[in-house]
């Protein structure tokens, strides 16, 4: 009997955690400079995009065709109220500006991530020396750290991936049953451990190949359940975990 596939593809999951998450540092690498902080977020194809402010070094060598940057990016989790590490990716490459018919378009993607208002400003000041700007990551590669897998892609396979193909119906249903109807999530984890569970269970990760439950905060215990094939739709989506919360294998 053919087996289900357990999880996304790498690249698929990288991408995945990219669109959700948000730069929290940047550095220039090989530069004594300590690292600063970050604002932005992540384009649809994947790239980096940072809100730079004219008093910020990355301001002034943006273009510089030599100066490499790494940016920090983290993807985080609610769960009652209190922000929980999901993965952390760090991206390497070289910030160049966006392109000025491309600056609405990026900074409509990355708004979400990037509540400040001098993206507005950027974005109605293109070219101004004065003005802040929107800088783009021409990635290099970039490295990943989860609790289950770290390593590195490659910028051919980073950009070559797309991220799951349902990631808004899924953040949008796993959001309301963590926050409106955890109540069979307990039951369930009891089940799939075998045994009765110490901690609050909370849905941790959904996509189109299962999920991931997740029991107690501090030291948690992380259980994934595959779906027995991937979903197509959001249909089947919803249909799989349904079936999961009703306690049918």
């Amino acid at each position: 009997m053919r087996q289900p596939v357990a999880a996304p593809p790498t690249p698929e999951r990288v991408r995945s955690l990219a669109a959700t998450a948000a730069p929290t540092h940047v550095s220039l690498t090989g530069s004594a400079l300590p690292a600063g902080p970050a604002r932005g977020g992540v384009d649809e194809l994947g790239r980096p995009v940072l809100l730079v402010k004219p008093d910020e070094t990355l301001h002034m060598i943006a273009g510089d065709d030599e100066a490499v940057v790494t940016v920090d990016l983290s993807c985080m989790r609610d769960l009652g109220g209190v922000a929980r590490l999901r993965g952390l990716l760090k991206a390497q490459g070289w910030a160049r500006a966006v392109p000025e018919a491309e600056i609405r378009r990026t900074a409509v993607a990355i708004a979400e991530r990037c509540p400040d208002e001098d993206l507005f400003v950027a974005l109605e000041r293109p070219g101004d020396p004065s003005a802040p700007r929107l800088l783009r990551l021409d990635v290099g590669f970039v490295v990943y750290l989860t609790a289950q897998e770290t390593g590195i892609l490659d910028a051919e396979d980073y950009l070559a991936a797309e991220p799951d193909p349902f990631l808004r119906d899924a953040e949008r249903l796993l959001y309301h049953i963590n926050n409106a109807h955890r109540e069979p999530l307990r039951p369930v984890a009891a089940r799939l451990l075998g045994r009765p569970v110490e901690g609050e269970v909370w849905l941790w990760e959904l996509d189109r190949y299962g999920v991931t439950l997740r029991e107690g905060l501090d030291e948690p215990t992380l259980v994934r359940v595959p779906w027995p094939s991937p979903a197509a739709n959001r249909h089947a989506l919803e249909h799989a975990l349904h079936r999961l919360l009703c306690g049918h294998s």
